[in-house]
């Protein structure tokens, strides 16, 4: 099937109350998932003393992140579409589903919700260092990205399969659910290795506030790849060719704003 055409939209729909009611929804949802996930991993170095990556350390990781993105995401889903991450947006907006500006608009309050977060942890738990992402010792960067392709792409297509596609209209309702148990299993997976990331927010934060960037790179590169190629993905195998959806509808400006 063809792939929906990416719409510029209107350089003043980002003025219009809606978007920016829209783009409020993920700033806040973002600082939640932020907040919430980069907090538990400051909370496990403080309990253990140990800022080394433990089995224990891991699933803690793992449950509270995969915790944090379900709750952000229905939180927000009814309003913004509950994106939470700058790769689902882009992953959306190569799909159509999205406008270029308001794309814009959402990755831009995803990261200030992101260094809002990191900016607060860092006051609140007084730590010296906020927990970065980082590549895994023994993996060198090229592994790094291969993995947060893959990983991103998982996640990516599950978001279409479950709450894009129109045949799926009737179940979407539990795809924030279904990210959440998938955030965890990606974590318990990638976690040793490229930290698993798969949100170019959830590590600009951190790495803005503690003004560390090494290797950061990977942490845009990466998602923001695997996310756009599994909407060409699923739009081209997938996707009919169809009127639009009601997730659609929901994140496509109409023309009244």
């Amino acid at each position: 099937m063809p792939l929906r055409d990416i719409a510029l939209g209107r350089y003043n729909e980002l003025m219009d109350p809606e978007p920016l009611k829209a783009g409020f929804a993920e700033l806040v949802a973002t600082f939640f998932f932020v907040f919430i996930g980069e907090g538990s991993s400051i909370a496990y170095v403080v309990v253990s003393g140990s800022s080394t990556l433990k089995p224990m350390g891991l699933l803690i990781a793992a449950i509270c992140h995969g915790f944090a993105i379900y709750v952000a995401i229905a939180n927000s889903y009814h309003v913004s579409g509950g994106h939470v991450n700058p790769a689902v947006t882009v992953g959306l907006l190569v799909g159509g589903y999205i406008t270029v500006f308001k794309a814009i608009l959402y990755i831009i309050m995803q990261l200030v919700g992101a260094i809002l977060a990191s900016l607060l942890l860092k006051y609140a738990t007084d730590t010296a260092s906020l927990p970065l992402h980082a590549v895994g010792g023994g993996d060198n960067v090229g592994q790094a990205l291969v993995l947060e392709i893959v990983m991103t792409f998982i996640l990516l297509y599950t978001i279409y399969a479950r709450a894009v596609d129109p045949r799926a209209k009737e179940t979407s309702s539990s795809a924030p659910l279904t990210v959440g148990l998938l955030v965890t299993a990606l974590i318990l997976c990638g976690g040793p290795f490229s930290s698993c990331s798969l949100n170019p927010a959830r590590s600009f934060g951190p790495a803005l506030v503690s003004w560390s960037w090494d290797d950061h790179w990977i942490y845009w590169v990466g998602p923001i790849l695997g996310a756009a190629l599994a909407g060409v993905v699923y739009e081209l195998i997938y996707i009919e060719t169809s009127p639009p959806t009601s997730l659609h509808e929901r994140l496509e400006p109409s023309d009244d704003y």
